[in-house]
């Protein structure tokens, strides 16, 4: 099989402008980002909804759930699945449901999507350097 780019460098700057457009605070998360992937699929997930709920890192949760949103999108591209159900951080049922949902995902499809997502944050880092002021 051969490598697909699935546009992540397209999926990236356009996510970079448009955390940028809101909140040019918000670009430092592509770094944060891209260390978090080493955790797994699961903290990644739910890192949006740490941010959640508090007014000074409302755009902060916007650019990790658009980014979570655009993995599933990709995956969902090359025949993997990734569980996306709509979680409030207050409805602790949902996000225990959707924490397990991502532990039963295939070892194999893991280890596919921790790639894509990797990819996805290099590209993100890469795009924050070009449009960040210094």
């Amino acid at each position: 099989m051969a490598w697909k780019t699935y546009d992540l460098d397209r999926i990236a700057q356009r996510l970079v402008l448009d955390a940028k457009e809101r909140d040019k605070d918000s670009l430092g998360q592509a770094f944060k980002m891209r260390v978090a992937v080493a955790y797994g699929l699961e903290r990644f997930w739910g890192e949006h909804l740490r941010l959640q709920g508090k007014k000074a890192d409302e755009y902060k949760a916007k650019y990790w759930k658009e980014t979570w949103d655009q993995l599933v999108a990709v995956m969902l591209k090359a025949g993997v699945k990734i569980p996306n159900d709509p979680v409030q951080s207050d409805n602790e049922k949902a996000v225990r449901s959707m924490a397990e949902k991502l532990w039963q995902i295939d070892i194999q499809d893991q280890r596919v999507a921790i790639a894509v997502l990797t990819q996805l944050c290099d590209c993100l880092v890469w795009w924050t350097q070009r449009y960040k002021k210094k």
